[in-house]
């Protein structure tokens, strides 16, 4: 299964909301700017993602996005679903031969259990903890 830009830049929009959670309105410009994307192309999203009650938008001149939950409500899988529609490793898994066939449910359960446990309060979380470290070399 491969993740398209949309599902990827949705879970960008979705995990700077989460990050300025209780903040107030978040601009898709600031996003865009922020993340060196194309803010056309995360207003685009941004209407899918407000139509699933994900995220709401606030008119004015300070207006822009609000998480519509809070960062531990909202899943990885219900972003990449509005996105990306339904998680499935190949098309046509019913008409596949038995054993190849629970080879692909495998894989989908598997994809489907990491997107279903994994909150945005986790990835802002587990963004936080990164720490970088420099490489060190001995001769």
């Amino acid at each position: 299964m491969k993740i398209s830009t949309k599902g990827r830049y949705g879970l960008t929009i979705m995990i700077e909301l989460a990050k300025h959670n209780g903040d107030g309105p978040l601009s898709l410009k600031a996003i865009a700017r922020n993340n060196d994307l194309s803010e056309h192309y995360l207003e685009q999203l941004a209407t899918p993602l407000r139509n699933a009650g994900l995220i709401k938008s606030i008119r004015g001149a300070y207006g822009g996005y609000i998480l519509a939950k809070e960062p531990k409500d909202i899943k990885a899988g219900d972003i990449i679903r509005v996105l990306e529609g339904p998680i499935t490793p190949v098309e046509g898994i019913e008409d596949e031969d038995p054993a190849k066939q629970a080879l692909w449910l495998r894989i989908r359960d598997a994809v489907k259990e990491v997107l279903d446990t994994t909150t945005l309060e986790d990835l802002v979380h587990h963004e936080n903890d990164q720490v970088q470290e420099a490489y060190m070399f001995y001769i």
